[in-house]
């Protein structure tokens, strides 16, 4: 397999994450394999939010120019709040988001390919045996464009994703654009991203990023509130200002680390329906994020 073809699927699989609205999205480079720690501190509501990460992404190919990705992230999660009067908060110090990843990569010539993305997803508290709504769907199609053997590459995604677990279920767009500008810069311009790289050399990276983040989690044990009802989930989503540092250990490894600043965000209970009925935390916060990842 040529290495263009395999960057390739392993950018879709990431890329095709652009569209995940209301679970953990973030648009990074291509992985096979990234452990990652993310802690948003205590803040004026004291709130804080922590953050596990695994990803692996395994590439097969299929035929002579397309590929099958067989993949799996795991986000572990955990909501701390200071003491109220309200409820317990307890249940929310342990949420747990499981994708697996299937995609399939189709070569329709030599700068276009097509994608599609099935993402059974797993969002739960994990207290009691699997229930409903626990369980989701999500499904994404696109199409890839890169042109990395010119004086200033490119790389191009859209498409569109459905998602089963947020309140506006409709297929929603998304975009990717990526480009080498200048010898020591580029930039990305898309959603949940947006930002510029300055690549110091081949070692050290600098990057500015806007990005959107954010989670839904099925609450097995409903959270009982006052004059409110029951809470039936919880759902965060934040967009973060953010500057970062990247340490290339290798052409595939690297250690990476953030620290930015929430624009706003938003933590809610929702009710069966998902409609908002208690605000956990709508205040600003610090941001901080650090990982290991092997590319290809």
């Amino acid at each position: 397999m040529k290495e263009h073809g395999l960057s390739l699927v392993t950018i879709l699989v990431f890329a095709l994450i652009l569209g995940r609205c209301g679970s953990t999205i973030q648009a990074q480079s291509p992985d096979i394999f990234r452990l990652e720690y993310m802690i948003m501190p205590k803040n004026n509501a004291d709130a804080q939010l922590s953050r596990y990460k695994l990803v692996v992404n395994v590439p097969f190919k299929v035929r002579e120019s397309d590929n099958f990705i067989l993949g799996a992230e795991y986000n572990y999660l955990a909501y701390k709040l200071g003491s109220n009067e309200y409820f317990d908060s307890a249940g929310l110090e342990s949420l747990h988001v499981v994708d697996l990843n299937m995609a399939y990569v189709y070569k329709r010539n030599e700068d276009w390919r097509y994608i599609g993305v099935l993402t059974p997803r797993l969002s739960s508290t994990l207290t009691n045996p699997l229930e409903n709504g626990d369980v989701a769907i999500n499904v994404t199609v696109g199409a890839f464009k890169e042109r990395q053997n010119i004086d200033k590459p490119m790389r191009l995604v859209v498409g569109i994703a459905y998602n089963s677990t947020v309140s506006l279920r409709i297929p929603l767009p998304f975009v990717y654009y990526e480009k080498r500008f200048h010898p020591n810069w580029s930039y990305v311009v898309g959603l949940p991203k947006t930002g510029f790289k300055y690549h110091i050399d081949n070692n050290h990276l600098i990057q500015t990023e806007f990005i959107l983040d954010g989670y839904f989690v099925n609450l097995q044990n409903n959270i009982i509130l006052p004059n409110t009802g029951f809470a039936a989930s919880i759902s965060s989503s934040a967009a973060l200002l953010t500057i970062g540092y990247q340490y290339n250990i290798s052409k595939i490894m690297s250690f990476y680390g953030y620290i930015g600043h929430t624009v706003f965000q938003d933590g809610v209970l929702r009710d069966e329906d998902r409609n908002d009925i208690f605000t956990l935390n709508d205040e600003p916060s610090l941001y901080f994020r650090t990982g290991f990842r092997i590319g290809i």
